[in-house]
């Protein structure tokens, strides 16, 4: 039986390779997210190896350490000095970060944020590699990272200023390009590289983040620093930082692998009906085998066989092909991401075991049931001619009729459970989506009797315009429902996903844009982007005077501060804010949850009486008219919750009257400006304005919220791109499952075609005839995908926030129908030319 098996497949190379395609994508895809980050982990392991080999003992803040007495985390300038006094101990210098502002050639800060001050080592604790000129050596030295070097336009030799933590400009000349290694904060903010005492100085921080030493061996810096620090060996620091950095790829790896299955999901669905249609055809064949002593089990395990050789060669072609989908992403990384380090191709044993594991076994899952199927053909078949398998009217059947209704009503259950009783958030996103996969196993059982009138419908317009080629294409593709069913299924997945995406992302941008037009209307937004030292807020502070020129403006109808100042309510740390003017209720309009609705009306808010947010008062426990204490600059006050709040404005955790502001705190830790232009003022104009007037200043930054918008669409946008590219993958897959189905179409209706040319069918004619019967099949999968995808889009939208806006992106989807039934056609051209090309002679005396 297993040579018979085995004599078969290679008789049918064609049918071989056909079937093993989709397994051959679905593991590439998986196979292929392997080698990307094993290479990205095998980069940023020499990179960190390559650094920490540097040092001989590292020491490092205890995780979960507190502050100190100078409100900052760190290793204390005394234990440096201990360090230092060792024996055998040959060099230790401690390393100092925090934020030092970079001014840029428009006398702006560089950046949405501050750069990062750092201290550059010298002698061979220098873990940083200079890429040109030299390290920093004195007070009037700085060096810069390539990418805020490119972003400021800076080179060696030029002149810079740079703000210290008191926002005081500083004066330096750039010695050098240096690469910090891998550090994300620095890749995004930029760094500015000093020694150690002018790097302390610039950013106000007395401690260290790390203090290197080079000489003695890791127990005896244990013994003397005792056990408030880690103390690493210089491969223990390399482990560590690796691990660190490591976990980006980790996500990376699960957020590709997640695509993968969904890929290896379509490939099983393409899989089990390739298995089905060959089958069914070679009924006479499992009949003559029966005849001849074959048993079931025999008959069954070489169906089993047939279909593991195949997932062994699809999967090692998915291999190789993954081999070459991990080069080219790791090609393209090197272009456009130059901070992430690669080195040569990382190809572990783990990918090869999990790509054939992963592919054999779900191509031997896949045909279980078409090999039970196959048992059942009686030996008597082989003495006659049976109707196309799988043609005819379908019913589903009592037990299948059950089964659907059941999980049909389980899903739309679950997915109404999350979007309108549950409150909304993540988790009700995730009742919804389980919701959706239970409901798509319901369409999966149905699907067959829902082919016939499905196929009506998409077929209409073909038919009619089609001619005769036009309506036997329908009529084919509406006789073998199961056939069809299972073939349009693949589509539905991946056309489905895409449209949810799609109606997400559309209802995401829709409820930003109402959110930020109800209770955010402010054209302009002036922060500051400055340093900010030990024991002050993270924020930096907007000059008054800068709010005073705008408000003296004509072109503007309001102009307010948001003044901020980190502290604790009820011992819980919180962002306390307060809006100068008679903002608050006029221009900023938060939705009170519950207390009192006076509070929002100008000079509403009384003394002693704070409005807190929703999300802190849930946390902490806090509720209206309840009474709590307020850390201060001179102590702890009561104040009394008028009203809990919830707005999209970034204003702060708790809202306090401005006089309450100014006299619990004197200055705020941070402020911004909002700006409200009139009526009839072109943003153009007024945006002039702004800028001007920011101009002397130079860590304040103008936003516009128009630019926001903007800004949130386009991420949105670059996120749908992202998915829909991924999931592209599932579409194409599903593509081959139609191209393999008429393709074994084409050989069980050989004789068919062969007497409707005899008819006097041309060969267009029947090319033509295959082609419509593709694009019915794919406008029927996509359309049913579609279909989910909005409905449970329409769900996930009113799980995802209070107050979300439904956005239906019209010609998105039909937009995936139409290129769903394009590439569909485009599927069938391969087999509509073999079936024009065969003999009529030839295939009518075909037996």
């Amino acid at each position: 039986m297993l040579r018979t098996t085995l004599a078969g497949l290679l008789a049918h190379k064609l049918r071989l390779l056909l079937t093993a395609v989709a397994i051959t994508l679905g593991v590439g895809f998986i196979s292929g997210t392997f080698v990307l980050t094993d290479t990205m982990e095998q980069g940023v392991a020499k990179t960190f190896a390559k650094s920490a080999g540097k040092v001989d003992v590292a020491i490092l803040p205890s995780r979960g350490a507190g502050k100190g007495a100078d409100d900052e985390t760190g290793i204390p300038a005394d234990v440096l000095r201990k360090v230092r006094g060792l024996p055998g101990v040959t060099d230790a210098q401690g390393a100092v970060r925090g934020e030092a502002a970079l001014v840029g050639k428009d006398g702006k800060t560089v950046g949405d944020y501050p750069t990062f001050g750092l201290s550059v080592p010298t002698g061979r604790l220098l873990r940083f590699d200079v890429d040109k000129g030299r390290a920093p050596s004195g007070a009037a030295e700085a060096v810069l990272n390539q990418e805020v070097a490119d972003r400021a336009g800076y080179k060696v030799g030029d002149a810079v200023t740079v703000l210290d933590h008191a926002g005081r400009p500083h004066r330096f000349s750039v010695v050098g390009i240096v690469d910090f290694g891998i550090d994300n904060e620095v890749s995004a903010q930029g760094g500015v590289g000093f020694d150690a005492a002018t790097a302390q100085a610039m950013t106000g921080r007395k401690s260290y983040t790390e203090i290197d030493v080079l000489g003695p061996d890791r127990a005896a810096v244990a013994a003397a620093v005792g056990g408030s620090y880690e103390v690493l060996t210089g491969d223990g620091l390399a482990k560590r930082l690796a691990k660190g950095a490591g976990a980006d790829t980790e996500i990376i790896r699960t957020g590709l692998l997640i695509f993968g299955l969904v890929a290896m999901l379509v490939s099983a669905l393409v899989i089990y009906n390739t298995f089905s249609i060959l089958i069914a055809q070679r009924m006479r064949e499992m009949a003559l085998l029966r005849c001849v002593g074959a048993t079931r089990r025999q008959v069954f395990g070489g169906v089993l066989v047939e279909s593991a050789v195949v997932g062994l060669v699809g999967s090692l072609l998915g291999i190789l092909a993954g081999i070459g989908l991990g080069a080219g992403a790791v090609a393209a990384l090197s272009r456009f991401a130059s901070e992430v380090p690669v080195s040569g191709l990382a190809f572990a044993g783990r990918t090869v075991v999990v790509g054939l594991a992963v592919g054999v076994t779900v191509t031997v899952l896949s045909a279980l049931l078409p090999a039970r199927a196959a048992t059942r053909v009686p030996p008597v078949a082989a003495l006659r001619s049976e109707l196309e398998p799988g043609g005819g009217r379908f019913r589903l059947g009592r037990v299948r009729t059950a089964l659907t209704v059941l999980l049909g009503a389980a899903g739309l259950a679950l997915g109404g459970l999350g979007s309108l009783q549950m409150g909304k958030g993540p988790t009700a996103m995730y009742v919804v989506a389980l919701g959706g996969g239970v409901f798509f196993l319901a369409v999966v059982t149905g699907m067959p009797a829902l082919v016939r009138p499905f196929g009506r419908v998409a077929g209409a317009i073909p038919a009619r315009l089609g001619g005769v080629p036009g309506r036997l294409a329908v009529e084919n593709a509406r006789r073998t429902p199961r056939r069809t069913a299972t073939t349009t299924i693949a589509l539905t997945v991946g056309v489905g996903l895409m449209s949810l995406f799609a109606v997400v992302a559309a209802s995401s941008k829709a409820t930003s844009a109402a959110k930020l037009a109800e209770q955010y209307p402010v054209e302009f937004q002036v922060e500051a982007r400055g340093g900010a030292g030990p024991g002050r807020d993270s924020g930096g502070v907007v000059p008054h005077a800068l709010a005073e020129t705008l408000a003296k403006r004509p072109e503007f109808a309001q102009v307010f501060e948001v003044l901020g100042k980190d502290t604790e309510i009820g011992g819980r740390s919180v962002t306390v804010a307060s809006l100068t003017g008679r903002a608050l209720g006029t221009v900023l309009k938060p939705r009170i949850e519950a207390g009192s609705e006076a509070a929002l009306k100008p000079g509403g808010l009384q003394p002693g009486t704070v409005l807190v947010d929703k999300l802190i008062a849930n946390r902490n426990g806090l509720s209206a008219g309840r009474t709590v204490q307020l850390k201060t600059a001179h102590g702890t006050v009561p104040v009394k919750i008028a009203a809990v709040y919830t707005s999209p404005a970034p204003v702060g955790e708790v809202l306090v009257p401005e006089a309450d502001f100014r006299r619990y705190f004197g200055a705020p830790g941070q402020s911004a400006i909002y700006i409200q232009d009139k009526d009839r003022v072109p943003p153009e104009a007024a945006r002039r304005v702004v800028e001007d007037a920011a101009r002397p200043y130079p860590t304040a930054k103008v936003y516009s919220g128009a630019e926001f918008e903007e800004s949130v669409s386009n991420a949105i946008d670059m996120m749908l791109m992202i998915f829909g590219g991924l999931l592209g993958l599932a579409i194409v897959i599903a593509l081959f499952g139609i191209a393999n189905t008429l393709t074994l179409s084409v050989v069980e209706r050989t004789r068919e075609s062969a007497l409707l040319r005899a008819l006097g069918l041309t060969r267009r004619q029947l090319r033509r005839m295959l082609s419509v019967e593709a694009l019915v099949m794919a406008v029927i999968g996509a359309s049913t995908g579609v279909v989910l995808g909005i409905a449970f889009g329409w769900a996930a939208t009113r799980a995802m926030a209070e107050g979300s806006v439904f956005s239906l992106p019209y010609l998105q989807v039909v937009g995936f129908v139409v290129l769903a039934g394009a590439a569909g056609t485009v599927a069938a051209v391969m087999p509509a030319r073999r079936a024009a090309k065969a003999s009529i002679v030839e295939s009518l005396a075909t037996d």
